[in-house]
């Protein structure tokens, strides 16, 4: 069991992870704790009390105190991400006291265990403000949405920001061609089929191949594996925890995977080429999308039918509308030219992806 009495902890700094404090004398307690420490990859500080160098005790990212420690941390300064561990579902004098330490969270072992590794393996990894996720998905079959999200993706990471383009598609033919980085060494989505519980991070960017400063997460060539969703949502949430942004290309259709991903999404968008019948396809994709993205824009691509323009599709579909997507050779055809949509930083495409990089961002509060 797990309840919050006032608010979560601070993460620790991406920069500089930090060790969790175990404040505790009762021995079987504290070998559980180590051992959950030892499941999320963190080495803790331990203590009887609050330590003597008062540093310890404010520095630390997460503070462990055991039941059995109340009285002596008491006089300790106040400050968040300090969790009470005990055992006793039934003790109800335990909110008094987790009160009087300024306490976070109450936590009772087993049932918290899962939430209490999750927790430290956060402080592990340093995690930050999450990534500003974004998804692009056609409105119909060739609509561009594979090449924009690469363009986005290029994009962000040519302005410096740590990036991660996700290929949601099986049936697509894998971005990383797209991106001329096929037989580049790393992971493809296969790797992460059998994944379960939490998924490291770090661990993640590191396997995945590296193109044009971004890490891409694709499709191999073998024969086409279903992912479980379990594992779509835990590899998703991970890349979400290093921070900067995660740009998704996505299917039109939809199924409990593709669910998984649209509910982490702060954002999609729907590319439309601006005839009648495209619109009225991307009205049923819209439909289904909106059920479970928060923020769906519309995003147009020309030529434009006869009594058609960016503001008449937008409000055909009855979505904001995110801007007119350039029409230039690579959007058309992503694979004519020997470098990926976006990657010189001129043209109408860059420009577009700049500049939405640029409101997006400031509207989700500033640089990630």
């Amino acid at each position: 069991m797990t309840a919050a009495v006032t608010h979560d902890p601070p993460p620790g700094s991406p920069d500089r992870p930090g060790r969790p404090l175990i404040v505790t004398e009762d021995a079987e307690l504290l070998d559980d704790l180590l051992r959950l420490c030892a499941a999320a990859g963190a080495t803790p500080e331990v203590h009887h009390g609050v330590p003597a160098h008062g540093d310890g005790w404010e520095a630390a990212p997460l503070v462990l105190v055991g039941d059995d420690a109340v009285r002596r941390v008491g006089g300790a300064t106040r400050r968040r991400g300090v969790v009470l561990v005990g055992r006793d579902q039934d003790d109800p004098g335990v909110w008094q006291r987790a009160v009087e330490i300024g306490a976070d969270h109450v936590l009772m072992l087993p049932d918290g265990e899962q939430w209490l590794v999750d927790r430290i393996a956060d402080v592990a990894e340093g995690v930050g403000r999450p990534a500003l996720t974004v998804g692009v998905i056609g409105g119909r079959g060739g609509a561009g949405a594979s090449t924009l999200a690469c363009a986005l993706a290029v994009t962000s990471a040519r302005e410096g920001l740590r990036t991660l383009l996700v290929d949601a598609d099986p049936l697509g033919g894998g971005l990383d061609v797209l991106l001329g980085g096929e037989s580049a060494d790393g992971l493809r989505w296969p790797a992460f089929a059998a994944s379960r519980g939490r998924v490291g991070g770090g661990a993640l960017e590191e396997s995945l191949p590296e193109l044009h400063s971004l890490r891409v997460l694709s499709w191999d060539r073998g024969d086409c594996v279903a992912v479980p969703p379990q594992a779509v949502r835990a590899v998703l949430a991970a890349a979400r925890r290093r921070g900067g942004t995660v740009v998704v290309d996505l299917p039109r259709r939809l199924d409990d995977g593709v669910a998984e991903v649209l509910a982490q999404l702060d954002l999609a968008l729907l590319v439309v080429p601006a005839d009648l019948r495209a619109v009225a396809a991307a009205g049923r994709v819209a439909s289904a999308v909106g059920m479970v993205v928060r923020d769906l824009r519309v995003a147009v691509r020309g030529p434009y039918a006869p009594g058609l323009d960016d503001q008449e599709v937008a409000r055909l579909l009855g979505l904001p509308l995110a801007g007119e997507v350039p029409v230039e050779p690579p959007l058309l055809r992503p694979q004519g030219g020997a470098k990926p949509p976006g990657a010189t930083g001129r043209g109408p495409l860059a420009r577009f992806c700049a500049n939405f990089w640029e409101r997006a961002l400031v509207e989700a509060g500033g640089t990630r």
